[in-house]
């Protein structure tokens, strides 16, 4: 059978099954109809109902550790997705290599029911489990691809519209896709680009940290384009073979011999130790392929130069390299919530956690399960991750066969896999009604039952629950119960947004040095960023400065650096941020004896910002 007759007759079939309800356009594209017939292949039905099916939360957290980097990295998209079509009733998703979502971002208008329902985290997408859809067929094809409404496969998704595209590291492999799914109705025409252009940001971002020990050049015939995602990157070796390249760079070097392995002369023309020299001169380089085409070439990163050893003579003991700070709690709020949860976890009560989104959570709950000198683990569970039907039994375990697809040997479930340690329940509101009698149960008791099982297991767990929300509008909206609040509001701390807080450059300085301990950061390019509101907190600060420090080699950032990636802001006259800077200022200085130097180096800030600060609360 010809593929033309295969397509035919998937298009046949599916008109059947559909009743003739297929999409508005007539005959759907060629590469729907492929999937169609891939679907067929593989025995699928279409008008069947399918369950999604799940891996389970030790699986997904496997998962997420090994895509740690490209999932980083995606996140920060998805970020900056959700901001660019907000208020379209979208879904945005990250899934690995074989379909398994990752991460989630969601419009609250997009209601996880229905033939949604299956779209969480840990559920698995590949095309040969869910027909034709967004997510698996971009794997399938290793292509972008949109599929509308009823092009999909399986009728029960035909009212959702999803466009992905999948993600490429810098040897051409596919470690994962990004998905932007919407109802029917809803859809965007843009959308597909918008998703195409975040992937090969991400792919762009990972061929520099992959080869971030090697020479990456960006190439394009205009120098203003450098710095964009029209650029070629290329990733050369010390002798100047080539290592790796983006899709831009094969488009770029087209006629040319550009499979990694080529020289740099072969490909340019002129011996790479010449353009070495060049490069530590500085500045951009002039460069013409041996076709003809003249390129403009820039560094984004080059190997580190190996310290010349020191004459025996004059040798000293080597530094000791020290570690980006892990923690900043200067601002006195923050300062006040780590001695709390400090004094909490030794009286083994609950802790709940409020604050916003990306404002530090997590990172309170690991300095309040170090803090405790427990021995067992840090177990973190986001309740809003978690499928509904599967939630009590990732929580409390379960005994083999107590339901379809469970684990012949059962599971011990994420409760006692935190036992002499500490558990946290992220985004605590999302947990289902019928389990918070659960929880409220396994506080009275400390016993985990698992789901179809007869006896108990008596666990010792420090119990921490964050949330963005306010609880007490939950309890009066009965979405949460007023008891459980009771027993988990006995110590509540809060953290203030990354807006508000005081040791708001030392909390820049110090997501720099875990982003990359080499970089600095001016003062002017601190005061811009202090200007913006940041909604996203500590996670858009990251996602920002990343980007700031792979678009410069130098790793020097500026205020130019840091504003084209903020949308506009003006200076307030007298805002209570640098009111509240120039106290806090104020108040180191009164401490340090009134020494600006001292001030200065405690603040991380310049002096001549310490004497600025300084004139500023004295009004």
């Amino acid at each position: 059978m010809t593929v033309t007759d295969e397509r035919q007759l998937a298009h046949a079939r599916a008109v059947r099954a559909r009743g003739c309800a297929m999409p508005p356009d007539g005959m759907p594209p060629s590469e729907i109809l492929d999937s169609w017939a891939r679907c067929m292949q593989a025995g699928l039905d279409s008008a069947a109902r399918t369950a999604i099916t799940m891996v389970d939360a030790a699986d997904l957290a496997r998962r997420r550790e090994r895509a740690e980097v490209t999932r980083r990295l995606a996140q920060a998209e998805l970020e900056t997705l959700s901001q660019q079509i907000a208020g379209s009733n979208f879904l945005l998703a990250f899934a690995d290599r074989d379909g398994v979502i990752l991460d989630l971002y969601s419009d609250n208008r997009f209601s996880m029911s229905g033939s949604d329902a299956g779209i969480l985290a840990g559920s698995c997408w590949s095309e040969s489990l869910c027909g034709t859809n967004g997510l698996g067929t971009a794997l399938a094809t290793g292509r972008s691809v949109a599929v509308t409404g009823l092009e999909h496969y399986l009728l029960q998704l035909g009212e959702i519209s999803c466009t992905a595209a999948p993600v490429r590291d810098a040897h051409g492999d596919i470690v994962g896709v990004l998905d932007a799914s919407s109802y029917y109705e809803s859809r965007q025409r843009h959308t597909q680009a918008l998703v195409q252009m975040a992937a090969t940001h991400i792919e762009n971002e990972l061929l520099v940290h992959q080869m971030r020990s090697r020479f990456v050049l960006a190439i394009h015939p205009r120098p203003e384009f450098l710095r964009t995602l029209s650029a070629g990157l290329l990733a050369f070796d010390e002798e100047g073979r080539l290592l790796a390249l983006n899709a831009r760079g094969r488009h770029l070097l087209q006629g040319l011999d550009g499979a990694p392995g080529a020289s740099f002369e072969e490909l340019f023309g002129e011996p790479f130790e010449q353009v070495l020299a060049r490069l530590h001169r500085g500045g951009d380089l002039r460069l013409r392929d041996t076709l003809g085409s003249s390129l403009v070439a820039t560094c984004l990163s080059r190997p580190a130069e190996r310290p010349r050893p020191a004459p025996p003579a004059r040798r000293e003991p080597a530094a000791v390299a020290r570690s980006a700070p892990q923690v900043v709690a200067d601002d006195p709020a923050v300062a006040d919530a780590f001695r709390l949860v400090e004094a909490a976890v030794r009286m083994r009560v609950p802790i709940l956690i409020q604050g916003e989104t990306g404002s530090g959570k997590e990172v309170l709950a690991r300095h309040a399960h170090r803090a405790s000198g427990r021995k067992g683990a840090f177990v973190a569970i986001n309740c809003g991750a978690l499928p509904d039907g599967l939630f009590e039994a990732e929580l409390f375990g379960y005994v083999g066969g107590a339901f379809t697809g469970a684990r012949r040997d059962g599971s011990v479930g994420l409760i006692a896999s935190a036992d002499c340690g500490t558990l946290l329940l992220d985004e605590v509101r999302e947990m289902p009604m019928h389990l918070q009698a659960a929880l409220l149960r396994f506080l009275d008791d400390h016993e985990v039952r698992p789901v179809g099982g007869t006896a108990g297991r008596r666990v010792d767990v420090q119990l921490l629950v964050a949330t963005n929300a306010e609880l007490d509008d939950e309890v009066a909206a009965h979405r949460f119960r007023a008891d459980l609040l009771f027993r988990l509001n006995t110590v509540c701390v809060g953290l203030p947004p990354l807006r508000q807080r005081r040791d708001f450059a030392t909390a820049v300085r110090s997501v720099l040095a875990g982003l990359d301990a080499g970089a600095t950061i001016g003062d002017d390019a601190i005061e811009r960023l202090a200007w913006h509101a940041w909604p996203g907190n500590f996670r858009e600060l990251r996602s920002v400065l990343t980007r700031a420090l792979l678009a410069h080699a130098d790793r020097r950032l500026t205020r130019a650096d840091v504003d084209r990636l903020l949308p506009a802001a003006s200076p307030p006259s007298a805002s209570a941020l640098q009111q509240g800077a120039s106290e806090m200022v104020r108040h180191e200085f009164e401490r340090t004896g009134r020494s600006v130097s001292q001030t200065s180096r405690n603040l991380g800030i310049s002096r001549t910002t310490v004497y600025r600060h300084l004139r500023e609360a004295r009004g």
